[in-house]
């Protein structure tokens, strides 16, 4: 089976193996409306299935299945797939939690929980394996020149040539993290979990609107790239 996977889609995909179809079908609809593209599946073998078909980007599993221990999917989920899992059960006991986080679990939740704290756990997660897997070129603090563009990280100073450009704080941030990962294609998702932090929930259009005025503070609408489909890259040839 393949170990990675190639994002091409702008939704967060996320796949639901729980037994009980009403906890599942609300799970769905509530991830639904919070921005996600939620799948369910009620066993481990329809769970196992799907993986293949929706390709997730993350697995909610319910520890109890009627036909193999959500313990024993998480396990083979993780010998053959890099896709976080988050462990959803009624076990509170703090030895069931460290078992599901040593069989490969990324987090672990107690029924009943809240819709909200469950789309918080998944941005979480989410961000916490995107920024594992990407390591900037730029360090912290560093002084980032492209172009007759220079971005002072620890002053928080864009200048052009000799003329400093006027962003706001979120615009600062939304160009610093594009250059210091430059050629990551971002979704608008993920963008937001960056520079807004996990807990926004506002539209990721947000997204589109600091990008146009970005280039348009700029003035090099080439160096920030639209990938249709999925989001945004930071043109990667450098001076």
């Amino acid at each position: 089976m393949e170990k990675t996977r190639e994002k091409t889609r702008e939704k967060t995909r996320l796949l639901i193996i729980e037994d009980e179809e009403a906890i599942a079908d609300l799970l769905a609809y509530g991830l639904n409306r919070e921005g996600f593209e939620a799948f369910t599946a009620h066993s481990a073998a329809e769970g196992l299935l799907k993986i293949g078909q929706v390709r997730p980007d993350l697995l909610l599993l319910d520890w109890m299945l009627p036909d193999l221990s959500g313990l024993e999917v998480c396990r083979q989920v993780t010998a053959a797939y890099k896709i976080p899992i988050i462990m959803i059960t009624a076990k509170s006991d703090i030895t069931d939690k460290i078992q599901g986080l040593e069989y490969g679990a990324d987090d672990y939740m107690t029924k009943p929980f809240d819709l909200r704290e469950v789309a918080v756990r998944i941005r979480t997660v989410l961000r916490r394996v995107s920024q594992a897997n990407v390591t900037p070129e730029a360090p912290a603090g560093a002084v980032i020149r492209f172009r007759d563009i220079e971005i002072v990280e620890h002053e928080r100073i864009v200048t052009i040539g000799d003329e400093a450009v006027d962003l706001t704080p979120k615009e600062f941030d939304l160009l610093l993290t594009l250059c210091k990962y430059k050629g990551k294609i971002f979704t608008r998702t993920e963008l937001l979990d960056f520079v807004w932090g996990y807990d926004y929930t506002g539209d990721t259009r947000t997204v589109d609107i600091h990008i146009q005025r970005l280039r348009k503070k700029l003035g090099a609408g080439d160096l920030i790239v639209t990938v249709f489909g999925v989001g945004y890259k930071f043109e990667k040839q450098v001076d």
